[in-house]
């Protein structure tokens, strides 16, 4: 990974540090909710997870939306996507 690249990362990665849940009052990424990002050029694909089901979770959409907004709040990131794991999967 090139400097670029983890510098991009860390970015990222400190503006999803702003997603708070709601119910537990700490971000989602010391949570350990964000278990992976990726970049393709210009775009974040973000892996995360729940700590129960989403059908479960009231709100995993909310949730799902803030991260790719704290994402899409970085400059150089034009698209983000936010890929959903259930706790089982992740």
């Amino acid at each position: 990974m090139g400097t670029e690249v983890g510098s991009l990362k860390e970015k990222v990665l400190n503006a999803l540090k702003s997603v708070i849940d709601p119910e537990v009052g700490m971000s989602v990424v010391d949570m350990g909710l964000i278990r992976d990002v990726e970049l393709e050029g210009n775009k974040a694909v973000i892996k995360m997870t729940l700590t129960v089901p989403s059908f479960m979770c009231p709100l995993a959409r909310y949730l799902v939306m803030k991260v790719r907004e704290a994402a899409l709040s970085i400059p150089e990131i034009d698209e983000a996507e936010v890929i959903l794991l259930e706790p089982h999967e992740a």
